[in-house]
């Protein structure tokens, strides 16, 4: 009986993280929005000083990217690609 309980916890908490899952499947992937970042620093002309903010932001969102922070990925890609005008 504890075996079906435990088993039973098991599978609601991951049918959980399913659910959790599916529902961010909405925002924009990272990922795309970083090939967009990289592809216009390849033909941004910036200061040096401009340069390091956008690398710097660059290097944010990937961290966010990386822990499945999509949302706020996208944020840090959003405003280096302001500085760069695009």
């Amino acid at each position: 009986m504890k075996n079906l309980i435990a088993v039973s916890m098991f599978a609601t908490v991951m049918s959980f993280g399913i659910v959790s899952s599916v529902a961010y499947a909405g925002e924009v992937p990272c990922e795309d929005m970083l090939k967009d970042v990289r592809a216009a620093i390849e033909t941004a002309k910036l200061s040096d000083a401009d340069m390091k903010k956008v690398t710097d932001l660059e290097t944010k969102g990937i961290e966010r990217c990386n822990a499945d922070d999509d949302k706020r990925a996208d944020g840090f890609f959003t405003d280096a690609m302001k500085i760069m005008g695009k």
